[in-house]
């Protein structure tokens, strides 16, 4: 069974600047027939953007929303979604000031749990995109006054959680998903293949970028770098993943749509387009 691939429109953000409508024509060209949004480049409005989409003649797997708006402006959010035709809202970063320690994960698991419910209410789906600072580990409990106990733990876990352990402990699996982005579970220390399964129907999407070779782990189009897409795929199917979605953060010296064109090539080989 093959899993449906659409693809980041933030790889292509200084194209759509420009033209978002004719970027939007050549993504069709490639052979891909949804996008996940982060914006609408040139142009000024969710409608704007759905007629350019319907014009390509391509859907809208996801959008980006900020913290920010999810939390003052949610109405709008959905408002805008509801003009594309999008069930899937995701919340794409987390500022580092809400983040510097477990307390501040489980305040931000909260504020996620309340936004996954007001979506729910309204027919979305509401998932967290992943970078790797959510793989900083934090203390939980004092190891040396836990050493003082009659029956001191002895699981690591009960000590410390990463920040991403500590948000999917502390939010509702109905209502906040997660969209798995593979290379930066990666540049965390961890293993993809791994936290799809543990993860399971609650990876609602996933976001397949390759990392390069080498040390300085840059970017690469998928297939031309370290990860393993076939058994990334793989458990992918197995979970219930909705949609894969190729992103490439940076193509450095490749034009963006000759990079998500090989991208979307070697998925194709793997067998999922």
């Amino acid at each position: 069974m093959s899993l449906p691939i659409a693809v980041q429109l933030y790889t292509l953000r200084d194209l759509t600047k420009q033209d978002f409508a004719g970027t939007l024509r050549e993504v069709a060209r490639i052979g891909y027939r949804a996008v996940e949004l982060a914006g609408y480049g040139n142009l000024k409005s969710a409608a704007e953007a759905r007629r350019a989409l319907d014009d390509a003649g391509l859907t809208v797997c996801g959008a980006h929303a900020s913290i920010d708006a999810l939390e003052r402006e949610l109405g709008g959010v959905f408002e805008d979604n509801a003009a594309l035709g999008n069930k899937n809202i995701i919340c794409p970063f987390m500022p580092e000031a809400r983040r510097k320690d477990a307390a501040g994960w489980k305040q931000v698991a909260a504020a996620l749990n309340h936004i996954g419910g007001e979506c729910r209410q309204r027919g979305f789906e509401f998932a967290y995109h992943n970078h790797s600072f959510e793989l900083q580990k934090f203390t939980l409990r004092d190891p040396i006054e836990t050493a003082a106990e009659a029956n001191p733990p002895t699981d690591g876990s009960q000590l410390e959680r990463t920040g991403l352990d500590l948000l999917f402990a502390q939010t509702d699996p109905a209502l906040v998903k997660a969209e798995l982005d593979v290379y930066w579970i990666k540049h965390g220390g961890a293993d993809p293949i791994t936290w799809i399964k543990r993860l399971g129907p609650r990876c609602l999407l996933l976001h397949l970028k390759d990392m390069a070779p080498g040390g300085d782990r840059k970017f690469a189009p998928i297939g031309a770098g370290m990860l393993d897409f076939a058994e990334i795929l793989k458990a992918a199917r197995e979970a219930g993943v909705k949609w894969g979605i190729v992103e490439q953060d940076t193509t450095y010296d490749t034009p963006p749509l000759e990079a998500i064109r090989t991208s979307y090539e070697n998925l194709r080989k793997l067998g999922a387009v």
